[in-house]
């Protein structure tokens, strides 16, 4: 998987970086998931992948490239008093209370 940086923009009110990108996944053959999707994009723009935050990212058919955008925040806490919660629960899976509750019964 190959990630490509298109657009880089800081916003300094928001305190974030709003990026466009595209990804190559030619190697899989299917798109990536969106965790995979956070760490590609963490390890090519240097930061922590708990920072990232994916908003969307669609294959373009008969194509493997995908393109996207994401913001990168400084904080997590600024990312939750920005982002909606849907974008925050897509990005950041639940620590598997399921199988905890299936235990106790």
């Amino acid at each position: 998987m190959e990630v490509k940086i298109v657009l880089e923009k800081q916003n300094l009110l928001l305190k974030r970086k709003e990026i466009n990108f595209q990804v190559e996944h030619g190697e899989t053959g299917s798109t990536p998931t969106r965790k995979e999707m956070r760490k590609g994009l963490a390890t090519a723009t240097k930061t922590n992948e708990n920072l990232v935050f994916v908003k969307k990212f669609v294959t373009k058919t008969g194509t493997l490239t995908a393109f996207g955008t994401a913001n990168i925040y400084d904080t997590v806490e600024q990312a939750k008093l920005i982002e909606p919660e849907y974008i925050i629960k897509r990005n950041i899976p639940p620590e598997k209370p399921k199988e905890e509750a299936k235990e106790q019964k």
